[in-house]
C-alpha cells in the first residue's frame, strides 16, 4: 500500500495515526510508502519502481503545478494511479478540493470532483477511485474501506463514489440532542450538554452524510455530543462562511433537514414550539 499527499494540512494522516488498532493493522498491511510512518521506500525511490500494488491512498487536493519528488505532483500521482488496482481519496480535498480549493477554485480540485461537479482531473479512473471525505475522515472509515478491498468484498458507492454503508447516514442519526431537536429547544452556547445547535449556531448535522454519531470518535464522542456544531466536511459544498451561525429567513433555517419540505418543517415546528417542555428547559447536571 503507498500513501501520498497532494496539498493538504496532515489532517488525515494525525487521524489515522489515532486509529485505536494501529500495531495490529500494521502487523498485517505494509506501506511501501508512507509521509509519516516508516516505509519500506522513500517517495523519489517508489516513483522508479516497476512492481505494481494493491491500494494508493491519496490525501490532499490536486494542483498541476505542485511539487514532489524532482516533479509535479500531478505528474506523481499519474504514474503511481496506474500501478494501483484500487485508489482512496481519503479527506475532504482529495475528494472535492476541500479547503484549500476555496483559494484557488480553477487550479485546484479532487481526484473525480470538483466541488459537487464531476470534473476532477482523473475522472477516468473512477472505476478504480472510492472517496471518504472529512476534514479529517474517521481512521475506522479508511481501515473498513481497506479490509473491504482486501477481502474482494463488494463496497457499494453513492453518487459521489462515497461507501454507503458509512455515508447513507447523517450526522443528526444518533446525535444524543435530537430530543432537543423535534421539540425546537435551542442551545444557549457552545460546549453545553443541553440544546440543538440547528437553530442559532451552523449545526449541518441534518444534512451532512457521515456516520460521526455513529462510530464515535477516539471510541468515546463526536463533536455534536460536545457541544460544537457539525460543519459539513463530508459534503462536496464544504465548507461555508460563518460556520458558527445558522442562515435563516424570517427565523426559518435556510436549509431544510434532508429529505424533509419546508411545509412539513414549518408545520411541525409551529406545533412543537406550541408545547413547552418543562424538563428540556433545565440543566441536564444541576449542580446544587
Amino acid at each position: 500500500m503507498v500513501w501520498i499527499q497532494g496539498i493538504t494540512c496532515n489532517g488525515n494522516s494525525h487521524s489515522f495515526l489515532n486509529y485505536q488498532n494501529l500495531d495490529l493493522f500494521l502487523e498485517n498491511i505494509e506501506f511501501l510508502y508512507h509521509p509519516i510512518l516508516p516505509s519500506k521506500f522513500t517517495l523519489k525511490e517508489l516513483v522508479n519502481k516497476k512492481f505494481d500494488f494493491d491500494i494508493l491512498i491519496i490525501e490532499g487536493a490536486i494542483n498541476k503545478k505542485y511539487k514532489r519528488a524532482n516533479g509535479t505532483f500531478f505528474d506523481l500521482f499519474k504514474k503511481l494511479a496506474f500501478k494501483a488496482k484500487y485508489i482512496i481519496a481519503l479527506g475532504n480535498c482529495a475528494s472535492f478540493g476541500g479547503v484549500f480549493r476555496s483559494f484557488e477554485k480553477k487550479e485546484i480540485k479532487g481526484l473525480v470532483f470538483d466541488g459537487e461537479v464531476e470534473n476532477g482531473f482523473f475522472k477516468e479512473l473512477k472505476r478504480k477511485i472510492i472517496n471518504i471525505p472529512g476534514c479529517p475522515a474517521h481512521p475506522e472509515w479508511l481501515v473498513y474501506v481497506i479490509f473491504m478491498l482486501i477481502d474482494k468484498k463488494r463496497i457499494l458507492l453513492d453518487k459521489y463514489l462515497r461507501p454507503k454503508e458509512i455515508y447513507s447516514y447523517t450526522v443528526h442519526m444518533g446525535c444524543n440532542k435530537n430530543e432537543y431537536f423535534e421539540w425546537k429547544v435551542d442551545a444557549k452556547s457552545f460546549g453545553v450538554k443541553e440544546g440543538c445547535l440547528f437553530y442559532m449556531h451552523g449545526c449541518q448535522g441534518p444534512f451532512t452524510h457521515g456516520s460521526c454519531n455513529k462510530i464515535l470518535w477516539n471510541e468515546v464522542s463526536s463533536k455534536t455530543r460536545v457541544g460544537a456544531p457539525c460543519f459539513g466536511c463530508t459534503e462536496p459544498t464544504f465548507m461555508k462562511k460563518n460556520l458558527f451561525e445558522t442562515k435563516t429567513y424570517m427565523s426559518i433555517p435556510a436549509n431544510m433537514p434532508l429529505g424533509v419540505p419546508k411545509r412539513a418543517y414549518l408545520t411541525l415546528t409551529g406545533v412543537a414550539k406550541s408545547f413547552k417542555i418543562d424538563r428540556l428547559t433545565k440543566r441536564l447536571i444541576d449542580e446544587n
